[in-house]
């Protein structure tokens, strides 16, 4: 007895839509995987009070771009990558001149002349007033306002009264002396993030979202 077997159909085209189907899940997988690392990323950071303007930094791209392919890549990444890496390894900051780290207080407001980063020398620009230095041996040290007063928003500024005429005045009461920065030699930010493992955790699931694509 003989038995004979033969392939029907083009098996040409039958192995090119095996190809196409396989490019198709294997980038939408990958495309599934970052999409979760991201969400899970932005998740630690918004949870972990760090705002979510820093959380909308981490972004997804793919490669290659446009199109399907079996060798399909994803790079989810964060645009203020010093800044995510510093509470994701909780590093220590020291001041670049070897001297103190100004952290501002509530009083300081957020921005210095320009509207740029605070700092004690744009604060004074941005306010004309000149700050003094409390040096406190067992505390951290303090650059201060004197005789000051706090805005309904909790600022610092100069214990004046306008008159209608024009000039102004100083006012004895109600003044205060105000500390504006805080000054510190070094300071360890928290480590509040983790990123490694929710990288490991999407990257080990991502044979599943390959596989739940195929099916497809």
């Amino acid at each position: 007895m003989r038995i004979v077997a033969a392939l029907q159909g083009n098996l040409d085209a039958y192995m090119a839509a095996e190809i196409a189907a396989a490019e198709t899940a294997v980038t939408a997988g990958v495309r599934a995987a970052a999409a979760g690392l991201k969400g899970s990323w932005r998740g630690q950071i918004v949870s972990s009070g760090l705002g979510d303007r820093l959380a909308r930094t981490i972004r997804e791209r793919h490669f290659p771009p446009g199109r399907k392919s079996l060798n399909a890549a994803a790079l989810v990444y964060s645009r203020a990558n010093k800044l995510v890496d510093a509470f994701d390894r909780g590093v220590l900051i020291r001041s670049k001149a070897g001297f103190f780290l100004a952290i501002p207080t509530e009083a300081a407001g957020k921005y210095g002349d320009g509207r740029k980063r605070i700092t004690p020398g744009g604060w004074e620009r941005r306010t004309g007033l000149r700050l003094r230095f409390v040096y406190r041996p067992r505390a951290p040290s303090l650059l201060v306002i004197d005789n000051a007063k706090l805005t309904s928003r909790g600022r610092a500024v100069a214990n004046v009264t306008r008159r209608r005429d024009g000039t102004s005045y100083t006012r004895l009461a109600g003044r205060q002396t105000i500390p504006v920065f805080i000054l510190v030699p070094q300071v360890r930010l928290p480590n509040r993030l983790d990123l490694d493992r929710a990288a490991r955790l999407w990257e080990g699931r991502l044979p599943e979202l390959i596989l739940a694509e195929w099916r497809r």
